[in-house]
């Protein structure tokens, strides 16, 4: 997998080549000629995320890791908590932190990871802001991971990352913004829209979490 270093999302900036007849000719050019990174592809049971924070203290938090499905490279769904042992989350939140801790960083971080099959995790991506797959925390936790953000670069406490429900977010892409009038109407369901006027594939218009 060939990637851009920077600003990728939703599978923009990067191009699979599997064989030999995949041809890179083009490649650099195609991905606007900035600095890339070759990566070999992992045998990956399941993608999770741990969404994280660090304080000017030095102090640090985690939220529980969510299970990720992607369609298109897009993320789609994720879900909380993850299908995965205690000790495979718990090297996810370790990882997570010396990221943090390593690059004194300060604010909300989302660190993705592919979870192989004997359970051990090896970071996938790297995302120094709130996240998408982060977005559960606005319903199923008292502090979601937008207020630990502000809480964290304001130098205030970090708030208990704890959850209080299992809960599934799911984004609307496109058209399925038409779906809002049902969503609004079913129970325990926090639905959060964007603002955007234009439905276009591909296109995130919002995201709803369901409490389970």
């Amino acid at each position: 997998m060939l990637k851009t270093r920077r600003l990728g999302y939703d599978g923009k900036g990067q191009r699979l080549f599997r064989s030999a007849a995949d041809d890179p000719s083009g490649a650099f050019a195609a991905l606007g000629n900035v600095p890339l990174i070759l990566e070999s592809l992992v045998p990956f049971e399941r993608e999770i995320s741990i969404i994280a924070a660090r304080g000017l203290d030095g102090a640090t938090a985690c939220f529980d890791p969510a299970d990720n499905v992607h369609r298109n490279g897009i993320l789609y769904t994720s879900t909380v908590p993850a299908s995965v042992a205690a000790p495979t989350a718990e090297a996810a939140r370790r990882a997570a932190t010396a990221i943090l801790e390593a690059l004194g960083y300060v604010g909300v971080i989302g660190v993705e990871f592919f979870v192989l099959a004997d359970g051990s995790v090896v970071v996938n991506e790297i995302a120094p802001r709130v996240h998408n797959s982060g977005h559960w925390t606005e319903a199923a936790c008292v502090v979601s991971q937008f207020e630990q953000h502000v809480r964290a670069i304001a130098g205030l406490p970090l708030g208990d990352p704890s959850r209080h429900s299992d809960c599934a977010m799911q984004n609307l892409i496109g058209d399925e913004i038409a779906e809002l009038p049902n969503l609004l109407a079913a129970p325990n369901v926090l639905v959060h829209l964007y603002g955007k006027a234009e439905a276009r594939p591909g296109r995130k218009m919002g995201h709803f979490t369901r409490l389970l």
